[in-house]
């Protein structure tokens, strides 16, 4: 176990980003309006074929359990989230940790939000992004989650995080003495160059032990590498790679069976039922690669049916792994 019960520091980050300019948001809104009217439509044809093609992921008799955290939604329009749905009109996000209780480890996935994240993390961001990834005033962070899941942050062992943006690491600034395991492109990826890739994710991986994993395992669904975290078959990574580089999932064996981890390759669930890409403001902004997150889609909608996709902002699908909203 690790000790992550030091005093939580409350002021502002400083964080030298890389500027998104104004001409690139009013791009993405011209670009939104008219993915409303003509959305991108996935490639039937590519998905029959990567359903043929699909690897069975490693047998494992070893299970783990998932548990979401509890955390408070924004409810918003799905075409501000997807383009060309308008049924449901609105949807429920939100920025959810979890937590993963291996027979070896205690994993916190995605440590999404720091205390005081808004003074604190979001003041580099430019303006128009900033207001359209801006969480609820009562957001939880990720120490009170932990708190109000009943877990105690000093029994978690690590944290897991499967991309490197601020909302998927900035709780770790509350947890400064936790490791974080990444995929190694992903870190080479958020710390490379002078100007950070996105804000709020470098103060949080300041002199922080570090885990840095690679996909070195063979194909396994539809995603060409992998790798067994403990090398049983329990925890498995892989790629996901479009939001970010170094973009992972992670497939767990539950007891309820195969639940896959999705991170940011999409952001609700309702994306893969219309096969509808983001939404280009905010979607243009913070996916890398636009082309690859859309084909990243795909091989999510490509998955057999016993394999359930956990999109990490979809808050009713969270739900049925956390215990105050009536979950497991």
């Amino acid at each position: 176990m690790t000790d992550t019960t030091g005093q939580i520091a409350t002021d502002p980050i400083i964080d030298r980003v890389a500027p998104t300019a104004l001409s690139t948001c009013c791009r993405a809104v011209g670009q939104s309006l008219a993915g409303a009217v003509r959305p991108r439509r996935p490639d039937p044809a590519r998905i029959a074929r990567l359903r043929e093609a699909l690897v069975a992921p490693p047998a494992s008799s070893v299970t783990v359990r998932l548990r979401a955290l509890p955390q408070i939604p924004r409810v918003v329009r799905s075409m501000t989230v997807m383009e060309g749905v308008r049924s449901p009109a609105t949807i429920r996000m939100d920025m959810r940790t979890y937590v993963i209780d291996h027979p070896s480890a205690r994993i916190l996935l995605d440590p999404s939000v720091a205390s005081q994240v808004r003074e604190r993390v979001l003041g580099a961001m430019q303006p128009m992004l900033r207001a359209a990834v801006m969480p609820s005033p009562d957001v939880l962070s990720t120490v009170e989650a932990l708190h109000r899941g009943g877990v105690d942050p000093a029994s978690v062992d690590l944290a897991l995080s499967t991309h490197l943006h601020w909302d998927h690491v900035s709780g770790l600034l509350d947890l400064p003495a936790l490791p974080l395991m990444a995929h190694r492109r992903e870190h080479e990826w958020a710390v490379a160059g002078e100007l950070a890739p996105a804000a709020g994710v470098r103060p949080a991986l300041a002199g922080r032990t570090m885990d840095l994993r690679d996909l070195d395992g063979p194909p396994v669904l539809a995603f060409p590498a992998s790798h067994d975290v403990f090398g049983d078959g329990a925890v498995v990574l892989v790629d996901l790679a479009g939001h970010t580089p170094g973009s992972v999932g992670v497939l767990l064996n539950t007891e309820r069976g195969r639940v896959l981890m999705a991170g940011d390759a999409v952001w609700h669930s309702e994306q893969l039922v219309h096969g509808a890409q983001k939404a280009a403001f905010p979607g243009l902004l913070v996916d890398v690669d636009r082309d690859a997150t859309f084909a990243t889609m795909m091989r999510l909608m490509a998955l057999p049916g016993d394999v359930t996709v956990v999109p990490c902002h979809d808050h009713d699908l969270a739900a049925r792994w956390a215990k105050d909203e009536g979950g497991a």
